[in-house]
């Protein structure tokens, strides 16, 4: 029979939403400003993010008037951050020169190698104690959507925040299941 007691025992610690560690890496290729002290403060101002997602896209193949399904390619969904916006815009300022940098604003062009405006950033879950639960690496993001910042006279008691999506080629566990890479 199942009892409160067993439900518990098997919960254990599970992790909450909100112990949670996001890192944000500039690439060092581009030429972004202050980007060290934008990711130290990026570890700070993140105050929702998710684990990230994926899923197997499935191909459907008609047969006599009848469709089977058979397994596609494994898609990455993007990761999403929700940031607090400083005074000073540190965050904000250099995720905008970094997505410029990829792709301009006013002309034509922009980085053509990968390799120098992807990077990769991690997301880990953490514990009551701040103990690592798990932590997933992101391979290859750069952001592929700066959210607005919404301003309005009657909002006087919240500070600025953005969200960010970045784009990534997969993720990968870093708490030594290898079965996941």
């Amino acid at each position: 029979m199942a009892t409160i007691s067993n439900f518990k025992s098997v919960l254990g610690g599970a992790g909450r939403p909100s112990q949670f560690r996001a890192e944000i890496v500039f690439p060092t290729a581009l030429n972004l400003g202050d980007h060290n002290q934008a990711s130290q403060f990026a570890v700070f101002m993140i105050y929702a993010t998710d684990l990230p997602g994926s899923h197997v896209e499935r191909m459907t193949i008609p047969y006599m008037g009848r469709n089977t399904h058979i397994a596609g390619n494994r898609v990455f969904t993007p990761w999403s951050v929700q940031i607090y916006n400083t005074a000073d815009f540190s965050i904000r300022k250099v995720l905008e020169i970094w997505s410029a940098a990829i792709s301009n604003h006013s002309q034509i062009g922009g980085e053509n190698d990968p390799s120098r405006y992807s990077v990769d950033m991690k997301v880990s879950q953490l514990d009551r104690n701040d103990v690592i639960l798990r932590t997933y690496t992101l391979v290859n993001c750069f952001p592929m959507n700066i959210d607005s910042i919404k301003l309005n006279f009657g909002d006087v008691s919240s500070i600025e925040t953005f969200g960010v999506e970045f784009s990534m080629d997969y993720w990968t566990v870093d708490s030594g299941d290898a079965q996941i890479k």
